[in-house]
């Protein structure tokens, strides 16, 4: 048994506080439903500080079938689809109801409900390990293993010094996503108004170019049987996923075989255009330059490749333009739509009216999105840092490892 800091004890999760179940009221009743009370389950407690909820109650329908948490409460998820990989814990900042997939702890007087929440979540991994199969591939947590887990709690006052700390790092991290948020806002607005002016001066010129006129287009290898036998190569291939608004995402790249006197057909170079034709709404038409991060890399079917004819049009403008308001209003314009899909094929991005200014002045929108995208690359890289520093400092803070008792 692991010797505890002085002054800090230990018990099991069942006599932190006072636990309550929650409920939901029937849906078939309105009357209980679209009032100003918060109704939390667990899909939607994903936020530590719990605050508001898209789904609200009356407060007839928190006397009917539900529970009200008061603030400082602890809420968790015992029951759902997001215990298959994490461990949902969160705190009341007002009085709330929940529904029956979650439960909620009253903190006794001497623990503090964020102190009980943080340590809570330190434990994640040994949760995670309780959860079984509750059907459908939905998890379930058993309440007489989670009530047993011990948590160690230090006194109210170092329980105070910790949150101070936290609260600290916290307000710093809020300020570095608030720079990042208007950061990209202003690479929208600079997108958005250079463009209008491009499209604007491109209209009255009459210099609207079909893209098929300035670059070459090309869907990727279809996926399906692979060939096999010496002439085959196995390559890594992009999907969908790997293709973002503005990056390409390699966490997770996966690999084909074709044959061998294919890979120059479907061979991706650095400045190639990446443009998914669709599924999802978010998806279409969405992309990025290709910077050759992986050698004799192709990409999947579902994605456009342009190869753009440099001499007249640079990749990145092009990435800009299409990302842009009239990029994604051309997209959805020739789309072929259904619920929740839509898909474009390779003549109508072919069709694709795009305004060709001068290199120069390609070059300059080019330069001034690098510029803003550099800044916001250092914030993320800052942000990330202080998470990192979050992370060690729960893992030592709440375990008493770094003692707060000054």
């Amino acid at each position: 048994m692991r010797e505890l800091p002085e002054g800090w004890t230990s018990m099991p999760l069942l006599e932190c506080g006072t636990w309550m179940s929650g409920g939901t009221p029937s849906t078939d009743n309105p009357s209980y439903w679209g009032g100003d009370i918060p109704w939390i389950s667990a899909a939607s407690l994903k936020d530590f500080y719990i605050r508001d909820s898209e789904r609200r109650i009356t407060s007839l329908g928190a006397r009917s079938g539900t529970r009200m948490a008061p603030k400082g409460a602890v809420l968790f998820v015992v029951r759902g689809m997001s215990l298959k990989t994490e461990f949902r814990v969160g705190v009341t900042q007002r009085e709330l109801s929940f529904g029956q997939d979650c439960k909620a702890i009253i903190p006794r007087p001497e623990i503090d409900g964020t102190f009980l929440g943080l340590a809570l979540k330190t434990h994640s991994s040994q949760v995670l390990g309780m959860v079984d199969e509750a059907g459908h591939g939905t998890g379930r947590l058993p309440i007489d293993m989670l009530s047993r887990l011990s948590i160690d709690i230090p006194s109210k006052r170092e329980q105070q010094n910790i949150l101070n700390i936290f609260e600290s790092i916290d307000a710093r991290i809020s300020a570095t996503e608030r720079i990042i948020a208007k950061l990209e806002r202003i690479n929208t607005g600079i997108k958005h108004r250079e463009i209008e002016t491009f499209l604007w001066s491109a209209q009255n010129s009459r210099s609207l170019l079909p893209l098929s006129a300035i670059a070459e287009i090309r869907s990727g290898v279809t996926l399906g049987s692979e060939p096999h036998g010496t002439e085959s190569i196995q390559v890594p291939y992009l999907r969908v996923a790997n293709v973002q608004d503005g990056h390409i995402d390699t966490r997770e790249v996966k690999t084909i075989r074709i044959m061998r006197n294919e890979l120059t057909k479907y061979l991706l170079l650095k400045g190639d255009v990446l443009l998914t034709e669709g599924g999802d709404f978010d998806k279409l038409g969405r992309g990025a330059v290709w910077d050759a991060r992986i050698s004799e890399c192709i990409s999947q079917n579902h994605i456009f490749r342009v190869r753009c004819d440099q001499s007249r049009l640079i990749p990145e403008f092009l990435s800009a333009y299409t990302s842009s308001h009239h990029g994604k209003r051309y997209f959805l314009s020739i789309a072929k739509q259904t619920t929740n899909l839509a898909t474009i094929n390779s003549t109508q991005l072919k069709s694709m009216p795009i305004p060709v200014p001068s290199l120069e002045v390609q070059k300059r929108l080019v330069n001034a999105l690098e510029a803003h995208s550099a800044k916001v690359t250092t914030e993320k890289k800052q942000l990330k840092q202080l998470m990192l520093i979050k992370q060690g400092l729960m893992k030592d803070l709440l375990t008493g490892k770094v003692r707060a008792n000054s």
